[in-house]
């Protein structure tokens, strides 16, 4: 099945989605991580979309959505997220983030629990208790690493980490000139974590009240304390790790993690 594209626009910022069908279908809302696109859950979307409705977001600040929006806080990326719901009458979705995109997800599901049927966080959490106050600059850093410009799709490949995750962010590069570039800009990347540096989100983690589901990496990306209270202060939350991959396994073993999720899927009520 291919997907068609989709555009909602909420306060003048466009947000374009991919629309992967089977409407009346369960939908599912997939939101990628800081700097990603909508495509890196092509292949875990065609494998779920003959049995739901799946829809992934280029948030605000990436892919083909708007590219320089002034409001980056987390409340606008949780407002783009319900805005997507509703003019896409996606009726109490499933929403599935990674990394960034799900501590958006877990955001919308803990503000309009109503809403939500159930979440999946994908190497995503609320933060610690002590975050880094250097993330935002660490960041900034990895992102001045990176050519303004790949000569070839293999340069970028090659450059973003090789094998399925070095194709995966390469998808996500624009041509101009015949040549590959970021298709975000660097500050709307940063100051979209300028919040995540300042405080911990483990108040509103408790306001979460659907089924939820959490599937790390051996990346440590998520601290161990940091699972271990999340955890302790919802111990209904179903977790799980997969072996031997990074911080980007949706990339790394699709399969794996839409058997993961597939088997939350058919357990919810």
């Amino acid at each position: 099945m291919a997907w068609c594209e989709r555009v909602v626009v909420r306060d003048g910022v466009r947000l374009v989605c991919r629309d992967w069908g089977r409407s009346g279908e369960q939908p599912i809302v997939f939101l990628h991580g800081l700097a990603g696109h909508a495509g890196e859950w092509d292949v875990l979307a065609r494998m779920l979309s003959c049995r739901y409705r799946v829809v992934a977001v280029d948030q605000r600040g990436h892919g083909a959505s708007e590219r320089l929006p002034r409001d980056v806080s987390r409340a606008a990326y949780v407002a783009d997220v319900i805005a997507v719901v509703d003019q896409l009458a996606l009726q109490r979705p499933v929403l599935v983030g990674q990394s960034l995109g799900g501590h958006t997800a877990m955001l919308a599901a803990a503000a309009h629990p109503g809403l939500v049927r159930a979440l999946a966080l994908v190497e995503a959490g609320p933060g610690g208790p002590d975050p880094n106050p250097h993330g935002p600059v660490d960041i900034g850093r990895w992102l001045d690493s990176w050519p303004t410009h790949f000569p070839s799709r293999e340069a970028a490949v090659a450059f973003l980490g090789g094998g399925p995750v070095g194709e995966g962010w390469a998808a996500g590069l624009e041509e101009r000139d015949g040549r590959l570039g970021p298709r975000f800009n660097r500050d709307v990347m940063v100051r979209s974590l300028a919040e995540n540096a300042q405080r911990s989100f483990l108040r509103e983690w408790t306001q979460v009240d659907c089924p939820t589901l959490v599937v790390l990496a051996q990346s440590s990306f998520i601290p161990a304390q940091e699972v271990d209270e999340m955890l302790r202060l919802r111990p209904s939350t179903t977790s799980m790790s997969i072996p031997a991959t990074g911080h980007d396994l949706h990339l790394e073993q699709p399969a794996v993690l839409h058997a993961a999720l597939l088997d939350f899927l058919e357990g919810l009520a």
